[in-house]
Formats: structure tokens, C-alpha cells, sequence
């Protein structure tokens, strides 16, 4: 443990007694503790203290806030025992981790042991983002559950939409794996396994076991001993197949096509698909014991609309990596990006910022001239179809039915495109602001209002 290791604490419990006698230990074991009275200050490991009388609807109110801070951690130390449904209830919340402090036999030691465990898988969490782009609160979750993947030695299946970046996510859980004699990773792309020598690929063969094998050859799982094997969209393995890498993954052995020798193979599997597998299994097409064998640890990726913080970010990674460092993008072509959605995930954005890097002239700044036409919004469109206004209408009659008059109707339609914008970016309002062309303020008051009984349009 560092000495003086800055930690800060939040306290929900009027047992003050206690309380400072718990820091006083703490702070023994190296810990600076310093309360902080607004949780927008919170940053990186911080401990929340409670007890059974605490208020959790507070106590969740105050976590949602902090957990807006990018690499915040928060570990709940109930003073007295704590009832079990409040403890999923904090964990729900955003907190990493709960006890109390009178049920364990080293409490001290359970807290420095956490905050130590934290501090190193967000050093690995920062080295990630360096190569796998995103600061959103999603992106990073799902970053600490990568770094927690790899040093654990389970059997991983990573899931997700396509584009997502499964396979990149496959190649850092390897990196990050920490078996001193690791080797290579090996990969097999499951949707390019050719029927009739799918097993060939996977087990490898004996010289003359079918036409035009004129010698013998290795598998992907010879060549993964004592390294990574991962098979990406595993959803497209035969059924045949599948058979056989059950038995390789709980024997440990396997035989080449052609061969009757049993032959020893240990590696680490990491699976990826964008299938339901479970769905598969229901359906018949996958086996549903190669299917817990495999999925030891699950992740499931974020499409890029549940992390949309991270558009921007990305989109410079991608420029840069195009354009160089120095490339300067005009904020337009950052709003553009904004406002598109992205059915194929990362990897439709990096496509989109490739054409648009290919079609800038020389120097200067990137602008929206160089967004190709083909690529442009709707509204950018000449002679683009109006859209229909009958729903409009519809509504607007609603109110003036109702004694509305202009100013009245043309404040409700403001309120329920706000409301709208909001849902639509799910909560974020920087890019619901985008959306609406106003400012992020405007949502701001627009939040701290919330006017009640408002009328709808019906």
C-alpha cells in the first residue's frame, strides 16, 4: 500500500462515533481519507460509508452523480450489518462492491486490498483506451470487464452486433493474459470453414487423408497450445464440428483428420459471435454443453448507439490515424457524425471517416465538403419530400380543442420536442442539443423544471 494514498469517502450514517474510528484504522494502513461534500468531485476509488437507517433512495440519487465522472470506483462499507436486497439495490446503483464492516475478519484488509485491485485495473483500463477508443461510462465498464476477463482464466465469449470490435476486444484479452510461458494467438474465422475440411482447419490432417493433402499439417489447435485460440462468429461452426471441440476443450486431446493418435493441445478459448446463441441452442443448431463450456465469462459489447459519447473521440482516433495528428476537422463535420446513426457500428463510422478523409483536398481544415454526397443527411438533400404533417395536425386541433392559443401550443410542442430529443439520446443531453440545434442549457432548465400535469399531444 502506498503511503498517503489520497482516498475520498462519502458518509451516509450518523454513527460518528464509529465512523471516525474506521478512519482512524484506515488511515494507519496508509489511506488519506478526505470527505467530499459534493459527489461531482469525486474521482478515481472513493468509499461510501453507511449503515441499516441510511437513506438508499439518497444514497442512489448521489451515486448516479458520481458515476458521471469518468473512472470512478465506490465501495459501500455498511458500519452494521445491511439486509441482502439493500445490498443488490447499491450494487444496481454503480457501486463496485459492499460489506460490512463487522461480518469480515480483516475489514481494513478488505478494503486496501479492493482499492489496490482498482487502482491497477484502471491503470490497464487507461492503457486500453489508447487502442480501443471511448471514454463514455458504457465503453469504460465494458473495458474494466475486459481487463477482469483477461486476468482471470476462464473461457471467454465476447457477443455483439457486428462492427462492434470483437475481434480487437479478442487480441487485448490475450495481451492481457498473464501466463509467463503464453504464446501465440491464433485465429479462425468460423464463416470461412470450408465443408468437408472444416476439421482440417481446426485439427489439422495426416499426408494423404483426402485429395490434394500432400502433407502432413497442423491445425489452428496445435498451433494455439499453450497460447490463444479464438474463433470468431463460433455461431457458424457445424454441427459436426462442434461435437469435436467439446471433446477438445474438457479432454485436453484431439486427433488430425486421417489419424488414429490422440494428441495433448491446452490453450485458452475466446469465442465471439453476434448470434443469440442461446436462441441456437432452443433451435437445435447449437450445443447447449459446448455452449456453457464456452461461455465461462461472458461480454457483451455496446452498439454504438448505447455509447454514443464516443462518436466524436473515435472520429478523431480515425483522422488521425488517416491524416496525421495535426489534421484539423471543422466542428460541423463532428455534428454531422453526431447526428447519423450507425447500424454497423465502429466499423460503418471508420468506413464513413475514411471517405470523407479521402475526398479532402491537401492541406487545411477537414470541412462538410468533404463529406461525400452519397453520405449526406436527409435534410441536406435538394428536393427532398416534406414530411407528412398529418399526425401534426392531428395534434395541434387536439389543443386548440382543448382553449389552447399559439403561444400555449408553440410552448407544449417545444416541451415534448425536448422531451423527445432527451429520451431519443437517452438522457445525454449534449447530444439531444445537437439534435434540437439549441443550446445544452436550455435541456438543462428544461430537467430542473420538469413541469407538472403537462399536456400531450393526443
Amino acid at each position: 500500500m502506498k503511503s498517503c494514498w489520497s482516498v475520498w469517502f462519502l458518509p451516509f450514517t450518523r454513527q460518528l462515533a464509529q465512523l471516525a474510528e474506521v478512519i482512524v484504522e484506515l488511515e494507519k494502513a496508509g489511506l488519506n481519507l478526505h470527505a467530499h461534500r459534493h459527489p461531482d468531485e469525486a474521482r478515481g476509488a472513493g468509499i461510501l460509508f453507511m449503515d441499516a437507517a441510511s437513506s438508499l433512495s439518497q444514497i442512489e440519487e448521489t451515486l448516479a452523480d458520481v458515476r458521471r465522472t469518468p473512472g470512478t470506483s465506490v465501495l459501500a462499507v455498511s458500519l452494521g450489518r445491511l439486509p441482502g436486497p439493500s445490498t443488490w439495490a447499491l450494487l444496481r446503483s454503480g457501486v463496485a462492491d459492499v460489506f460490512s464492516w463487522v461480518d469480515v475478519e480483516n475489514p481494513v484488509a478488505t478494503v486496501t486490498d479492493r482499492l489496490r485491485y482498482w487502482q491497477d485495473l484502471d491503470t490497464k483500463v487507461a492503457d486500453l483506451q489508447r487502442r480501443l477508443v471511448g471514454s463514455s461510462s458504457r465503453w469504460r465498464d465494458t473495458l474494466r470487464q475486459v481487463v477482469d476477463m483477461a486476468m482471470s482464466s476462464c473461457q471467454v465469449l465476447i457477443t455483439g452486433e457486428s462492427g462492434t470490435g470483437k475481434e480487437l476486444v479478442a487480441r487485448e484479452i490475450h495481451q492481457l493474459d498473464t501466463r509467463p510461458t503464453k504464446r501465440d494467438c491464433v485465429v479462425v474465422d468460423c464463416t470461412n470453414l470450408i465443408p468437408g475440411l472444416s476439421g482440417s482447419e481446426l485439427f489439422g490432417h495426416e499426408k494423404g487423408a483426402f485429395t490434394n493433402a500432400i502433407s502432413t499439417r497442423d491445425g489452428a489447435v496445435a498451433l494455439a497450445h499453450e497460447g490463444t485460440l479464438f474463433l470468431d462468429e463460433l455461431g457458424e461452426l457445424p454441427l459436426a464440428l462442434q461435437a469435436e471441440l467439446l471433446r477438445t476443450l474438457q479432454e485436453g486431446t484431439y486427433k488430425r483428420v486421417g489419424s488414429n493418435t490422440w494428441r495433448h493441445a491446452h490453450f485458452r478459448l475466446v469465442s465471439a459471435t453476434n448470434r443469440d446463441l442461446l436462441a441456437e441452442v432452443q433451435r437445435g443448431t447449437f450445443r447447449q454443453d459446448l455452449y456453457y463450456r464456452v461461455s465461462g465469462w461472458t461480454c457483451q459489447l455496446p452498439a454504438l448507439r448505447e455509447r454514443r459519447e464516443d462518436i466524436v473521440p473515435l472520429a478523431q482516433y480515425f483522422f488521425a490515424q488517416l491524416r496525421g495528428p495535426r489534421q484539423v476537422v471543422d466542428k460541423q463535420v463532428y455534428d454531422f457524425l453526431l447526428l447519423r446513426d450507425y447500424p454497423g457500428n465502429v466499423r460503418e463510422l471508420q468506413q464513413l471517416i475514411t471517405r470523407i478523409a479521402s475526398k479532402h483536398p491537401g492541406e487545411g481544415p477537414i470541412t462538410i465538403g468533404d463529406i461525400p454526397q452519397a453520405d449526406w443527411p436527409d435534410f441536406a438533400c435538394l428536393g427532398a419530400p416534406t414530411p407528412t404533417s398529418t399526425d401534426l395536425e392531428a395534434g395541434v386541433t387536439s389543443l386548440l380543442n382543448q382553449g389552447l392559443g399559439l403561444k400555449e401550443i408553440k410552448d407544449q410542442v417545444t416541451e415534448i420536442a425536448k422531451q423527445v430529443a432527451i429520451s431519443h439520446e437517452q438522457g445525454n443531453l449534449k447530444l439531444a442539443a445537437l439534435r434540437l440545434r439549441c443550446s445544452e442549457r436550455i435541456l438543462q432548465m428544461h430537467q430542473r423544471e420538469e413541469p407538472a400535469g403537462q399536456l400531450r399531444l393526443n
